[in-house]
Parts: C-alpha cells; structure tokens; sequence
C-alpha cells in the first residue's frame, strides 16, 4: 500500500478587495460578531482579515488583525462591541 500524501491548502492571508471589501475573499462572518470572538476566529483560522456580511449575506467591509488590536488597546474598547460597530467608528 502506497501511503497518500496529504496537501494543506491553507487560507491566503492577504486580502483582495478594494477600501469596503464588497469583493474581498477571505473568511466571511455576521457582521454581529463581537471583538473578541473575532480576534479568537482570526487566530484559529490563522488569517489577518475577515470579511464583514450583513444579515442578507451582502459583504459590508473587511475587518483586520492590526485595526482590531489597535482598537483592544484603546481606553474606549469594551467587550461587548460588535464588528459593525467598528465599522461605523471607522467612517
């Protein structure tokens, strides 16, 4: 028996849409989701952006690894915010 040698096609880590990521590639999630369990996301899935989709599955952004971190550093961040609301303190 011939042992199978097994490929890992990874995620690719660069993003590949424009400033609103309305035809970026890359993991796509509610635009719901807190900060938290997004950076969480983000590091299982080894990625450094995700694609922000509203209810209607429409993307809304591209959210990254750095913006995220500079925002949990801040004085302001509290757990319960959400991705969109990133977004609307982005604009």
């Amino acid at each position: 028996m011939t042992p199978a040698q097994m490929q890992h096609h990874g995620v690719d880590p660069s993003p590949k849409a424009g400033g609103d990521g309305r035809d970026a590639c890359g993991p796509r999630v509610c635009d719901d989701m807190t900060v938290e369990v997004a950076l969480s996301l983000m590091a299982g899935a080894r990625v450094d952006h995700l694609v922000l989709c509203d209810g209607d599955e429409q993307s809304t952004g591209l959210i990254t690894l750095a913006g995220l971190a500079v925002l949990r550093g801040s004085p302001t961040y509290t757990d319960r915010l959400r991705l969109r609301d990133v977004l609307t303190l982005a604009r």
